[in-house]
């Protein structure tokens, strides 16, 4: 973050007014991506979760060999968790975030796109749900991604060295059989995190979730 950061034009001001500049910047990027995890809305949405799901399924069965998976994938020691799963529903987040702090595997940093109002988006940055920086997405190339990707990748680098479970949707481009740009980023990072040594494994577990319909 650093090295992108003085490698672009500081502006007026002197040394110390750019650092300031810089970090307020930097701390801004990082509060599009995430935001402190609320313990009381996290107990209230536990608590809230099963009864939407009694109103919004007439029934709800977990995989018992796949939980049993994942569930020894979580005591394997010092490896950081990377779930991955194919998007079918809004649901879906809501949905494995109960599973996995249910089953004593914590809070999961889980990725979430980008069309939500302002209000849900900070909402769901509270229960663990992380945004790529705005505009991202849709106008940043892997090759110029300035200082958004930057934090971008020190963000991801030290989610993974402090082993908090981590779960990225796989989505498909419409039309496509290949990654929309989102799931490609996120993706990203965590090889970047290989590379540059800041974690000498992560641990990859595949989760699935099929509807009958979905909602």
């Amino acid at each position: 973050v650093q090295d992108v950061a003085s490698s672009q034009d500081p502006g007026p001001g002197g040394d110390e007014g750019s650092r300031r500049r810089w970090k307020e910047e930097i701390c801004r990027i990082l509060g599009e991506i995430q935001a402190p995890l609320s313990p009381l809305l996290l107990r209230l949405c536990h608590w809230l979760l099963p009864k939407l799901l009694t109103r919004l399924f007439l029934g709800v069965q977990l995989h018992r060999g796949q939980l049993e998976m994942v569930l020894r994938a979580a005591r394997t020691p010092e490896v950081p968790l990377v779930f991955l799963c194919s998007r079918q529903s809004q649901v879906d987040g809501p949905l494995l975030s109960f599973v996995l702090l249910s089953q004593g595997i914590g809070v999961p940093r889980v990725t979430v796109g980008a069309w939500t109002s302002p209000r849900l988006r900070s909402l769901l940055q509270r229960l663990g749900g992380i945004f790529l920086p705005s505009g991202m997405a849709q106008t940043w190339s892997d090759r110029d991604e300035g200082l958004p990707g930057a934090v971008l990748d020190a963000y991801v680098q030290e989610v993974l060295r402090s082993r908090q479970p981590l779960v990225l949707f796989l989505e498909e481009a419409p039309g496509s059989l290949r990654l929309a740009d989102p799931a490609r980023r996120w993706l990203l990072r965590v090889l970047r995190a290989l590379w540059d040594g800041a974690v000498p494994d992560v641990l990859v577990v595949p989760v699935g979730i099929a509807y009958d319909v979905a909602p």
